[in-house]
């Protein structure tokens, strides 16, 4: 292994020893866990979800989860030259040896990502494939919630919060094993946990135009829906304070604070702030003590509040008061980020970034007040030119705007608004006196493309085509002149696969697994991704993909994860859509309910007192 190392570009990805590496010894263990990102350790290394669930695996005395990354390009070559299968970081035990191997569903661009560990590591890529020695293949994240696109790939699926599932799946495996019963007897054990689905349990059926006619069930263990799982109470969870601290730069190279999951706000292109519903929040003693004892345990100097809206948290102040009043005197400082920007959010922002101001971002997704009631977005541009103002006077002089082109309804004045939102923001400065300001505005748009997404209110939304995306992405780079304004934006192809996938079925399984043949993988990485091989894939398989990304779908059609309950109905989305495309707003969940259907979870959001938003 050692020879291998000294030929790689960063050999501290592959040999794990970290601080608070969870070590333990091989003879107590009953149940190993090789929990799997498909990209690389950086990118891995930053998820939040793999240090809380490494963290409530590794409490168990008879359980050993442990990391495994997708090798960069480099070390794949030598590990297949020199037959050396993909390993844990913890042990260096190869992957087939593990009882489970359990995926994080991030991206759907990471789906050959996964094939290809699979394969690296001596694992049947295919379920079907799979015998009695062979470990289980599991999956969860947010691209789960549409499971079929690697249907054939993935023994079971976890839908949902995984912090009592995955110990519930560990105990059904021990009983299990205990019993020595073969393993299709453990797939329909485990189906009948609330939150598991196991695609070979479920047959697909089409009619002749190629839209779904019906989902049936195959095992009497197979749940006809499948909902998600969902802790009620944050506050009873275990949370990780001594966290794993990385050897070399990561993404994110800072203690996170998870302060709460979901959102309020209902933009109806965003999958996250539908799948997480209903808001549950830690309450403020439990932050606190947790940030001391993280901080006290890995040296981090930075600390950051996460969620999807920081600053809905609803003692957001006072708890970001206490931690910088806490921490300051430490040299810890405190990260911000999901904030809505407004004069209160500016002067907390002002106290955390001391001496260096690092810019402000901004979302307002369209470049128009039509265009934000139709996605909901909640920003109006005099919410946003008043902050600027209120920043520029306060000695801000970057600012960042993220915009999506080609969503529903979208028309050339909406893209030309995106140039005056810009220029306007420009003018602000320059409106500031000399004195008051600090020189050298930047202000930079950047401008990704619509991806329909499941369980939104644009999930029956087609996606423009490839022409139709640079058409616009040329209109903007030709009207955004301003000297102070820079344009950023994103190749079309990859944004059009994502969409294709998202919205895909079962049949799409085989052209993902021919796609991975022709060498495609690390897809969202441009170096890498190759369109073209993509397309001779999906015409080697029989597949349209131009029928899952820009067909619109009808409100009456079965969709592929119809079988998936995340709370959230069907019935809501399809309202929320029909308000969509008739540019009406729908209120946030604390200002007035909207009947989504997450209160039959019985917690959060849902059953606080409503007040003003």
């Amino acid at each position: 292994m050692d020879k291998l190392l000294k030929q790689v570009e960063k050999p501290i990805r592959y040999t794990g020893g970290e601080i608070n590496m969870c070590r333990k010894k091989l003879e107590h263990i009953q149940c190993r866990i090789a929990f799997c990102f498909p990209d690389v350790y950086e990118i891995g290394m930053s998820h939040l979800g793999l240090k809380i669930l490494y963290d409530l695996y590794n409490r168990r005395q008879d359980t050993y989860c442990e990391r495994v990354f997708a090798p960069w390009v480099d070390m794949e070559d030598l590990m297949r030259q020199n037959h050396v299968k993909l390993f844990s970081l913890e042990t260096k035990t190869p992957i087939s040896e593990f009882d489970f191997v359990a995926f994080t569903l991030q991206y759907e661009m990471s789906y050959t990502n996964i094939l290809n560990m699979l394969d690296l590591g001596g694992i049947p890529v295919k379920s079907c494939d799979r015998g009695e020695k062979d470990p289980f293949v599991m999956a969860g994240g947010p691209c789960s919630y549409n499971p079929e696109p690697i249907a054939d790939f993935i023994d079971f699926f976890v839908m949902g919060e995984g912090e009592e599932v995955n110990i519930e799946i560990v105990e059904v495996y021990l009983q299990w094993k205990k019993q020595k019963l073969p393993r299709e007897a453990f797939l329909e054990m485990v189906a009948q946990i609330e939150g598991v689905y196991v695609p070979k349990f479920y047959e697909y059926l089409y009619h002749e135009d190629g839209t779904i006619k019906e989902i049936k069930t195959l095992n009497s263990a197979a749940k006809p829906v499948v909902k998600k799982r969902i802790i009620k109470d944050l506050d009873t969870l275990t949370y990780p304070e001594k966290w794993i601290v990385p050897f070399l730069n990561v993404v994110h190279d800072r203690a996170m604070l998870e302060i709460f999951r979901g959102c309020i706000r209902g933009c109806r292109f965003c999958q996250a702030g539908y799948i997480y519903r209903p808001v549950r929040e830690k309450s403020p003693e439990k932050l606190k003590k947790l940030a001391e004892s993280i901080i006290q345990n890995t040296g981090y100097d930075e600390i950051s509040l996460t969620s999807l809206s920081t600053s809905d948290y609803t003692n957001f102040y006072n708890l970001a008061d206490d931690l910088i009043a806490k921490f300051k005197p430490k040299k810890v400082n405190l990260s911000l980020p999901s904030l809505r920007i407004d004069s209160i959010s500016l002067k907390l922002l002002d106290e955390v970034n001391n001496v260096r101001k690092s810019g402000l971002t901004f979302a307002p997704e369209a470049g128009t007040q039509r265009l934000r009631d139709v996605i909901n977005k909640g920003l109006t541009e005099e919410d946003i030119l008043s902050a600027c103002d209120k920043a520029f006077r306060k000695g801000w002089n970057v600012i960042k705007l993220y915009f999506m082109i080609g969503l529903p309804t979208e028309t050339y004045e909406d893209l030309q608004g995106i140039v005056d939102l810009a220029n306007k923001i420009v003018d602000v400065y320059y409106q500031v006196p000399k004195e008051e300001r600090t020189r050298g505005l930047s202000v930079t748009v950047s401008a990704s493309t619509f991806v329909p997404k499941p369980f939104t209110a644009f999930q029956w939304c087609g996606q423009n085509d490839i022409e139709t995306i640079k058409q616009k992405q040329d209109f903007l780079k030709k009207n955004l002149t301003n000297r102070a304004v820079k344009f950023n934006w994103h190749e079309p192809e990859i944004s059009v696969m994502e969409a294709i996938i998202a919205k895909g079925d079962r049949r799409l399984c085989e052209s993902i697994y021919e796609a991975w043949k022709s060498g495609c993988k690390f897809d969202s990485w441009g170096e890498f991704f190759r369109y073209d091989k993509w397309m001779e894939a999906f015409q080697k398989t029989g597949i349209d993909p131009t029928y899952y990304s820009q067909r619109q779908v009808g409100l009456e059609e079965t969709l592929a994860w119809d079988n998936i309950d995340i709370l959230v109905t069907k019935e809501f989305l399809k309202k929320e859509y029909q308000r969509a495309m008739e540019g009406v707003v729908t209120s946030n969940c604390r200002k007035q309910c909207a009947g989504c259907g997450a209160a039959v979870a019985g917690c959060g959001v849902c059953f606080e007192k409503r007040g003003e938003a």
